[in-house]
């Protein structure tokens, strides 16, 4: 997908995504339309059309009705991404692997290899990450200064911050003014990945 997508296009293949089965057969555009509660099919039309240059919707014609999901579509949706526990957004705490599938959307990732986490704590608040939720990321050894980091302290325990490398040490910052940051040598943290996405529940 050589452009991201736009909102709309991304609510659109979100519910193709989440609605692939359930439909009796694949929607046509009145039908998606009257589902999402859309009035014009010519707009939905465009966004159709550009979900096809993407490669997400196979390309529709009159043998074929309805809107379809691409095989590559289906794939990466059923692939998910790994979740790997919790991380702490707060003082360092051991991150718990766990043998888990979750459905990320595809703008909240890149094609680099990526995993998910759920942030316990507080720190980061200022940057609007929030005690629960699920933070994605992108695995990597290396950041640019001021990236928000998996940092892993000592070889045990996991934290997210804002990096600040310098030549003697690093720096791992917190977002909430109550919190100091952390200074420790630069053989004592390894970095583990790079925050590319976010996701919140709301109860």
């Amino acid at each position: 997908m050589t452009e991201p997508l736009t909102r709309r296009q991304q609510e659109i293949y979100d519910y193709l995504l989440s609605n692939v089965d359930s439909f009796p057969h694949p929607p046509t555009l009145d039908e998606l339309c009257s589902a999402l509660g859309l009035s014009s099919k010519g707009s939905l039309h465009k966004q159709i059309q550009a979900l096809i240059d993407a490669g997400l919707v196979e390309p529709m014609n009159n043998r074929r009705r309805g809107i379809r999901l691409t095989n590559e579509a289906r794939n990466e949706e059923e692939q998910g991404l790994p979740f790997l526990g919790y991380i702490a957004a707060g003082s360092p705490i051991e991150a718990i692997e766990q043998k888990e599938i979750i459905q990320v959307p595809d703008y909240l990732r890149t094609n680099r290899p990526c995993y998910v986490l759920q942030v316990k704590g507080e720190s980061m608040i200022d940057e609007g990450i929030l005690d629960g939720d699920q933070i994605v990321i992108e695995q990597r050894d290396h950041a640019r200064n001021g990236e928000i980091v998996v940092a892993l302290v000592e070889g045990t325990d996991a934290t997210l911050k804002r990096i600040e490398q310098k030549k003697d040490c690093i720096i791992l910052h917190p977002a909430n003014s109550t919190m100091k940051p952390m200074t420790f040598a630069t053989d004592q943290v390894q970095i583990q990945g790079v925050l590319v996405g976010q996701m919140r529940r709301y109860h």
